[in-house]
């Protein structure tokens, strides 16, 4: 394995009282998929969001290539010009076109010029087929095109990590797969990324190493076969039988 992407260690965050994430230790190697799978509440979204700098910790260490992007010193917003963050809801701006949302970020933070912008911008769009929707508005697209306009909105900015929240959890089960496959393209391409997902086939699929959050802790970490296959908790696997039953693996 090369050396890791990003390490986490000790992360602990609260709101108030409640404590949210505790001792949250792991590294993900460059290269390498890693999915958090757990109940809704269990932590995955806020621990995705603490990476990408939008909630601040409590406690604990983050490092991106090596460099601690959690000391009281960094600027969040140096730091985001290397990570891509894809949310649950698509997040496009309504008024601009997909054209539009696409090069916003690589032309107004990081300084890439017009003409480069848009010619990247056309080549994912033709990469992941939506080449023809370059001049519609977000509201004209399906949600399966709205969530992939959002993930290549995420790939212009050339990201060192890719973050993924939960992205199919708002759409219809039909389109849930276009996105998914196009998950499964970026895998394949050497994408380092950071998961959390409902999907547990998909996490099977496409993941290097899963990672099971029950109440704020890791539980279980392992290859797919062994957390989804024959987990070794009682709670995960109370969890997996849970996700067995409703049809989800």
């Amino acid at each position: 394995m090369s050396a890791p992407v990003l390490r986490i260690e000790k992360l602990r965050k609260s709101f108030g009282a409640e404590i949210v994430l505790e001792d949250i230790t792991f590294t993900v190697p460059e290269h390498t998929a890693t999915v958090f799978i757990g109940a809704s509440g269990s932590g995955k979204s806020t621990l995705l969001r603490c990476i990408n700098l939008l909630e601040q910790i409590d406690d604990g260490v983050i490092k991106l290539d090596g460099q601690d992007i959690s000391a009281a010193d960094v600027n969040p917003d140096e730091v985001r010009k290397k990570l891509g963050m894809v949310f649950q809801s698509f997040n496009l701006f309504p008024h601009m076109t997909v054209l539009e949302n696409i090069i916003l970020a690589p032309t107004k933070v990081q300084g890439v010029s017009q003409d480069e912008a848009v010619d990247q911008a056309f080549k994912l769009l033709e990469r992941f087929g939506l080449r023809d929707k370059a001049d519609q508005y977000p509201d004209r697209l399906s949600g399966g095109q709205q969530q992939r306009v959002a993930i290549i909105r995420s790939l212009a900015r050339s990201p060192r990590l890719l973050l993924l929240d939960e992205i199919t959890s708002a759409l219809d089960p039909v389109l849930v797969n276009e996105v998914l496959s196009t998950v499964r393209e970026l895998k394949s391409e050497g994408m380092t990324m950071v998961l959390a997902t409902h999907e547990m086939g998909f996490a099977k699929q496409v993941a290097n190493e899963v990672c099971y959050l029950h109440q704020g802790r890791i539980l279980e970490w392992g290859a797919p076969e062994e957390i989804l296959e024959a987990p070794k908790r009682a709670e995960t696997r109370e969890f997996i039988k849970r996700v067995h039953d409703a049809g989800r693996l």
